[in-house]
């Protein structure tokens, strides 16, 4: 026997309720509320039944959708919801708003200015790490403390993007004017986001690879295995100078080992050095035609793949907004207090994971509609190949880097030994290894 003290105790979704009362039938389960009386055996009491778990379904969507419109309200106007406040600001939860925190904010700015000087997020959070600044600690009312720890790539770019520091708030893709203060003058702020949007790891509208750099995602280093990334300086007189760097280098692995001895490689240099490579490929008549062939046979598979990749975004970008829409449905006109501050900063944490799962969504479309058409843009470039230097001379940026990526597969330097290793994607084509002084940074 079930025994509740209100039939919604047990649920309040008519589908639910239904499928539970089969179950119990099924089982040889009795159901009683010890408040409401009716009888199920027969038709009256199971009208009665269902008309009562009608009203608590309607009850929870009303509750529901009066605590989307209060939270919608409540950004409208400025308000801080409780959730945990970013850094340079500290949370009154007597007022409900956002306090500056005068020692705070000066990192922030700190960090604004070091990403225009640096305009590489990577850079500017090795540069934290050595000054041995550590992100946002907060304390629950639990006693908890949560947050802290090591400054990286995704945290930097997450600061970096964060309106709040304008003074605004953002609900579901609008701003609004916030009641705190702003830390950041909008001409610095706005000079960081065009800067975002044209980087590769940038979580904008445009992420994607940057056709600047030829070798990206192509290139590993030689001393610890870990994958190169990307980084640029500005010089006296506004020349930018290109870089390529690894990912450990001046920090320590998740497995604790020692940092990676790597240098800071200048790109141009180590970029010559294998489109001299290609080139010679590209002269080759078999050569080329084995590459649309490569191509054409892998075709299905990068396809493929890509769209499981779009899948599994796509599975978890649902799960995010479930979870925040039963969220809203289970807690939405109960919770108080202290519950209603974690809900609130809940359902903020669900809306910026979202964010972040529909731009990797956008980006998935992208790099799917690249693999089905990369079979055609082979057929018409290949024959264009046979005169590179035309060829490449005529190349927009983003397209050189397509054609690189369509014959390398893997790039391995080592500046110390002074090791360049190319792997082609061809099976016959042998890596070769091109001992030369590497300059570097």
């Amino acid at each position: 026997m079930v025994v509740v003290y209100k039939v919604d105790r047990l649920s309040r979704s008519l589908l639910d309720f239904a499928k539970l009362l089969a179950l119990f039938d099924e089982q040889h389960v009795g159901f009683a509320s010890t408040t409401q009386h009716f009888n199920t055996r027969d038709a009256m009491g199971r009208l009665t039944l269902n008309i009562v778990v009608s009203f608590a379904q309607f009850e929870r969507e009303m509750i529901a959708d009066r605590t989307r419109d209060k939270i919608w309200a409540a950004r409208k106007r400025g308000k801080w919801l409780g959730s945990r406040p970013p850094l340079g600001y500290r949370g009154d939860r007597e007022a409900m708003r956002l306090v500056v925190d005068q020692e705070e904010a000066e990192q922030v700015r700190r960090i604004f200015q070091l990403y225009v000087h640096l305009e590489s997020a990577t850079e500017v959070a090795l540069e934290l790490n050595a000054l041995g600044w550590e992100r946002k600690r907060t304390t629950t009312r639990g006693g908890k403390v949560v947050g802290g720890g090591p400054w990286d790539e995704k945290e930097v770019h997450k600061l970096l993007r964060n309106p709040v520091y304008l003074g605004l708030v953002d609900f579901r893709g609008e701003r609004y004017e916030g009641e705190h203060e702003a830390i950041i003058e909008l001409v610095l702020f706005d000079e960081v986001q065009r800067a975002l949007d044209v980087k590769p790891c940038g979580r904008g509208p445009r992420r994607g690879r940057n056709p600047a750099f030829l070798l990206q995602g192509l290139l590993r280093c030689g001393l610890c295995a870990g994958p190169m990334t990307t980084a640029s300086a500005r010089g006296r007189g506004g020349a930018t100078f290109r870089y390529y760097l690894c990912r450990h280098l001046r920090t320590k692995s998740k497995g604790g080992g020692a940092t990676c001895r790597q240098p800071r490689l200048a790109a141009p240099e180590i970029e010559a050095a294998v489109v001299t490579r290609v080139r010679g490929l590209c002269a080759d008549s078999g050569v080329r035609a084995a590459v649309a062939a490569h191509v054409a046979a892998a075709q299905p598979a990068w396809v493929a793949k890509v769209q499981a990749q779009r899948t599994e975004v796509a599975g978890a970008l649902r799960r995010c907004r479930a979870e925040g829409r039963k969220l809203i449905r289970d807690f939405g006109g109960k919770a108080k207090g202290q519950t209603s501050a974690l809900l609130a900063e809940r359902i903020v944490e669900l809306e910026d994971e979202a964010a972040l799962l529909e731009a990797r969504l956008a980006g998935s479309d992208r790099e799917l509609k690249a693999a089905q058409q990369a079979a055609a843009l082979v057929e018409q470039r290949v024959g264009a190949v046979a005169l590179f230097d035309q060829a490449w001379a005529e190349m927009r940026p983003d397209e050189r880097q397509r054609l690189v990526r369509l014959l390398v597969e893997e790039v391995v330097i080592d500046a110390i030994a002074g090791r360049l290793e190319i792997g082609f994607h061809l099976p016959q084509t042998p890596s070769i290894t091109k001992d030369e002084e590497l300059a570097h940074g």
